[in-house]
């Protein structure tokens, strides 16, 4: 059942194996992605090589927003890169997320079937129109960046 005064992101199940995304508690601002490989008992081992891995399912975002692919600190902590993604509204495939393993060279890490490998944020969408200037306000910061203002 939809509140009327929430935002719905729709999402269509492709596989039967599939998940659907769900919040892990109350306060999350993601939904957990789970790997969709075809089954219990699939397993695939992520190494350096970037992989793309499925979730079985397709999402439609509410008018005027954006879904975004992130990484889950777990895996994080554990040397697994997922790649930041965007999911833009009128997008209907399934739902890839790009995944490898920063670990010991030679090693690989488990992805199993029905695993959490990221969380989809869905946030409103500004826009925007394009203008171009001569010019651009200056500012105390101006061009410096990648660092400059601190750690």
């Amino acid at each position: 059942m939809c509140n009327a005064d929430i935002p719905t992101l729709k999402v269509q199940r492709l596989r039967a194996s599939a998940r659907l995304p769900v919040r892990a508690t109350p306060g999350s601002s993601g939904l957990d992605l789970y790997a969709d490989l075809g089954g219990a008992g699939e397993t695939l081992n992520l190494t350096a090589m970037p992989q793309l891995i499925g979730t079985g399912i397709a999402v439609e975002p509410p008018p005027g927003y954006e879904v975004q692919v992130r990484p889950r600190s777990g895996l994080s902590r554990q040397g697994v890169v997922v790649a930041f993604g965007t999911i833009d509204s009128d997008y209907r495939g399934e739902v890839l997320v790009d995944m490898a393993f920063r670990g010991d060279p030679g090693r690989s890490f488990p992805i199993r079937h029905g695993d959490r490998i990221a969380q989809l944020v869905v946030a409103p969408v500004l826009r925007t129109e394009v203008l171009e200037v001569d010019e651009l306000t200056t500012t105390d910061r101006g061009s410096s960046g990648f660092g400059s203002s601190g750690r």
